[in-house]
């Protein structure tokens, strides 16, 4: 297993989308312990939430999450891979859009749910915000960074974490794979703040 992630909270708030706002000397790229963040948006091009990642030393990063204008629920929550959040990309397997982005994000070859990517779902309140902080030491915020970048993706069902009950025999390929979490409904490119 690649780490461990931590769930700090999961709470619904009534509050829209807080701004990721950064001071000016945040947006210096290259020096180590600035955080980097994400505008996400929906398929229809409308802001629906907002993603910051912070160096917190040891090892750790920690992601906070605020999101509005989503149904209602639990939905499977992920880094992938690119840094590309292309809604006309779609999956020719799936119909999903966000193809661009690419799998899960891993520093390995791990099945769902250890990739390094692989984050808690997120619930989404009946009025459609939610917010959500984790520390994880799955990956330092540099090594979403990298030459093709990643990409914060919120899909339309819950994750369900590749727990399938032994009575229904092992996990097919998708849940491996996704944890079962639909398509994807919104996405944001990571970049240095």
């Amino acid at each position: 297993m690649p780490g461990k992630y931590h769930l700090f909270a999961i709470i619904g708030l009534g509050a829209g989308v807080t701004a990721l706002g950064a001071a000016a000397s945040d947006k210096i790229l290259g020096q180590p312990g600035l955080p980097a963040g994400a505008v996400i948006k929906d398929v229809e091009g409308r802001t629906v939430g907002s993603l910051r990642v912070e160096d917190q030393g040891r090892r750790k990063s920690k992601i906070t999450v605020t999101a509005k204008g989503l149904p209602p629920g639990y939905h499977g929550f992920h880094i992938h891979k690119k840094g590309v959040c292309d809604a006309t990309s779609i999956d020719p397997k799936t119909g999903s859009p966000f193809f661009s982005a690419g799998p899960h994000f891993d520093l390995g070859a791990h099945p769902h749910p250890n990739h390094s990517g692989d984050l808690p779902p997120l619930l989404i309140s009946a009025d459609g915000t939610g917010r959500t902080t984790i520390v994880t030491e799955r990956f330092r915020l540099r090594q979403l960074l990298d030459g093709d970048g990643s990409a914060i993706i919120i899909h339309a069902l819950p994750d369900n974490q590749a727990n399938v009950p032994k009575r229904y025999g092992k996990p097919d390929a998708e849940t491996l794979r996704t944890g079962d979490s639909g398509a994807r409904i919104a996405c944001g490119v990571i970049s240095k703040r």
